[in-house]
């Protein structure tokens, strides 16, 4: 594999310059003094920023977007060997590394890296300790996969030996990792595409925890499922987490003011530290806060700096996003794409002051939509009034077969009132004569 040296600056490409993650890295690398360049389908706000930042930008994707200059290219795990940028890469022996080698590369780079791993919540979590190491004036390098207010963005470029960033599990990517803080917030099917079922994804996020030096630190949710079986063979040291007892770290006494904002005693090791009040909703916030406050002490940061950073904190775009009121009706935008983000999503929502609950749900990928089908029609059918919208494909083609339709019908079996429509001005008229 080819490696950066961050101190020679060289030509480096991204095939797929537009999306979250490799936006950043390409941003980081400017920073830097790294001659960048980047192509993808379409305009966004990221792609004109990276232009506005020095950065050439090639809408499309085109075999002559491979200039003889280019030292290195970049490329996602969407991008295939057919692609013409790819292609013409290889044509040319230029050196190619995935998107999650160069991250890994990044974390190297730095004395202290801490990757927030787990099937659901890797977002908020990270964006949190974005936000307590920010207000502790540790000037961290931060890659978030969301656009988050203290950021302002979907990066931080700092100047200190601290980087911070998610850590997908999603075709391995970080494998390609150098954490010397992991934190691992919980361990589900997803990804069917990829992983053969949930023994192959508990043994991906064991490859991940082992990446962590012995003088390292795992924190981790005391709820995964035989946990003392996952943890028997780690070199490094562990905290454990969880809302309930029996962790080192919990939560007791929760209570939620009328946003259904958390606050709760804090117990370390079975004496109680403090109180902590949250600026997020929900019980998945009370846990994801947990974890950040774990590795934040261990990271020597006083517990007044995180008690108030928590407090302050405001979620990433799209998760659990009030994006306002209109005719009475308060509206809100999240991410969630899991049956058990979904679940976890609606709780919150029942709490929050409301006559009727309606949710528009677009499923995400053919290959979760079939893998979860029944779990998803389960969670939805928390909702007073449903609304599906068409898949969408994202990276898949639909071989399967599946169709928005295919919930539906697990929604009414289940006595939920359901309404399917495959385009969205048929959402919003129905809505708008519905809803308002």
């Amino acid at each position: 594999m080819y490696h950066v040296d961050f101190s020679s600056p060289i030509h480096i490409h991204f095939i797929g310059i537009g999306g979250i993650s490799m936006s950043g890295l390409a941003e980081i690398l400017l920073d830097r003094g790294f001659p960048v360049s980047g192509s993808d389908s379409r305009k966004s706000e990221l792609t004109d920023r990276l232009g506005s930042l020095g950065a050439s930008i090639q809408i499309g994707q085109r075999a002559e977007n491979i200039t003889d200059d280019i030292q290195l290219v970049v490329y996602t795990a969407a991008i295939s060997e057919t692609n013409p940028e790819f292609a013409a890469a290889r044509e040319k022996g230029i050196p190619m590394i995935r998107r999650s080698e160069l991250l890994g590369q990044m974390m190297a780079n730095h004395k202290q890296s801490i990757a927030v791993a787990g099937t659901h919540g890797k977002t908020t979590t990270t964006s949190m300790m974005a936000q307590i190491l920010m207000d502790a004036d540790t000037d961290p390098t931060v890659s978030v996969g969301g656009i988050v207010p203290v950021l302002n963005g979907n990066l931080r470029v700092g100047r200190s030996d601290t980087f911070l960033t998610e850590a997908c599990e999603y075709t391995n990517s970080f494998l390609d990792f150098f954490p010397t803080t992991a934190v691992i917030l919980n361990i589900e099917e997803d990804h069917m595409d990829f992983f053969k079922d949930i023994e192959d994804i508990r043994h991906s996020f064991h490859r991940f925890a082992a990446l962590v030096p012995e003088d390292g630190l795992l924190v981790i949710n005391g709820s995964i499922d035989r946990l003392d079986e996952f943890l028997k063979d780690l070199p490094c040291r562990v905290i454990t987490y969880d809302t309930g007892d029996g962790a080192d770290y919990t939560a007791r006494n929760i209570t939620y003011d009328e946003k259904v904002r958390g606050t709760y005693d804090l117990y370390i090791h079975g004496e109680k530290a403090d109180t902590i009040t949250l600026g997020v909703a929900g019980e998945h916030n009370v846990s994801n806060s947990l974890a950040v406050i774990a590795a934040a002490l261990d990271m020597g940061i006083s517990m007044d700096i995180i008690k108030n950073a928590l407090a302050g904190f405001t979620n990433a775009a799209r998760r659990f996003d009030i994006k306002g009121q209109v005719g009475g009706v308060t509206i809100m935008d999240d991410y969630a794409h899991h049956p058990t983000e979904i679940a976890a999503t609606l709780r919150t929502a029942k709490k929050y002051p409301h006559s009727k609950m309606w949710v528009v749900f677009q499923p995400h990928t053919y290959t979760r939509t079939n893998a979860f089908l029944k779990d998803f029609a389960k969670a939805l059918s928390a909702a007073d009034e449903v609304v599906l919208a068409d898949i969408y494909a994202a990276r898949e083609k639909n071989t399967i077969g599946i169709t928005s339709e295919d919930l539906k019908n697990e929604l009414e079996a289940l006595g939920a009132s359901v309404h399917y429509f495959p385009s969205f001005d048929e959402i919003e008229n129905f809505l708008l004569e519905h809803c308002v």
